[in-house]
C-alpha cells in the first residue's frame, strides 16, 4: 500500500468513526462536518447497543493504532489489575512508547510515531527501543537518537511544526522540543488523556 493509499484509508476510517485520525481528516471535518455519501447530512438512524459499543472499541483501536489482538490483551491485563478496568486500559495505552512520541510532538500522526520507533530512531533512557508497545515508566526519558535528529522529519518536529495539529502537551510529559527529548514525569490522570472515547462502552464490549 502506497503512502497516498494509506492516507486515503485513514481519511475514510476517520469519517466512518467520526473522529479525525490525521491532520488531513481534521481539515476535511472542518470543511464537511457530516458523514460521507448523499445521505451524510441526515440524522444517524438508531443503532443497537452492540453497534454503539463496537464502534467505540474501533475508535479506541484507531486512535492508538493497535490491533484487535493487542487491545484484547490490554483488556485482559486490565481485568487483573486493581482499580477500574477502563482506567487501567487507558493508562496502559497512553504509556505506550509510540503514544508518548506522538504526544511529545516528535511525530505528526500515530502511524508516523510507530514508524519512528520501529526504525530505531527513538531512545528510552539512552537505549534504542524498537517496540511501539513498550510501556514507559514515570521518570524515564524518551529522545530522538542524536544521529537521527539531522533528518528532515525530526528537524521539522524540533521547530514545532506539528503543534498546530496536535493537542497541547499533557501535564504528565516534560518536553524539550528543541532537543527532541521528553520525560514522563508521572502516570497520567484519565481526564488528561487526549483521546475521544467512552471507555466504559469498550469494557462492556469485551465483557459481553
Amino acid at each position: 500500500m502506497t503512502k497516498v493509499q494509506r492516507a486515503r484509508r485513514q481519511v475514510r476510517l476517520s469519517r466512518a468513526l467520526g473522529i479525525a485520525l490525521t491532520p488531513k481528516a481534521q481539515r476535511l471535518f472542518e470543511k464537511r462536518p457530516y458523514g460521507p455519501g448523499e445521505h451524510g447530512r441526515d440524522r444517524r438512524r438508531a443503532e443497537s447497543d452492540y453497534a454503539v459499543r463496537l464502534r467505540e472499541k474501533q475508535r479506541l483501536r484507531a486512535q492508538y493504532g493497535v490491533s484487535e489482538k493487542q487491545l484484547r490483551a490490554v483488556y485482559e491485563r486490565a481485568t487483573r489489575a486493581s482499580g477500574q478496568t477502563g482506567s487501567s486500559m487507558q493508562l496502559q495505552l497512553e504509556t505506550r512508547l509510540d503514544a508518548l512520541v506522538l504526544r511529545a510532538g516528535f511525530a505528526r500522526t500515530t502511524a508516523q510515531a510507530r514508524q519512528f520507533v520501529v526504525h530505531r530512531h527513538i531512545l528510552v533512557d539512552g537505549n534504542v527501543v524498537d517496540r511501539p508497545s513498550y510501556r514507559v515508566k514515570p521518570g524515564q526519558t524518551i529522545q530522538v537518537k542524536p544521529k537521527s535528529q539531522t533528518m528532515e522529519p525530526f528537524q521539522a518536529a524540533a521547530e514545532g511544526v506539528h503543534r498546530d495539529v496536535l493537542p497541547a502537551v499533557p501535564g504528565y510529559l516534560d518536553v524539550n522540543l528543541a532537543s527532541l527529548k521528553a520525560t514522563l514525569t508521572r502516570m497520567p490522570e484519565v481526564e488528561e488523556i487526549p483521546v475521544q472515547i467512552n471507555i466504559q462502552y469498550v469494557v462492556e464490549y469485551y465483557a459481553r
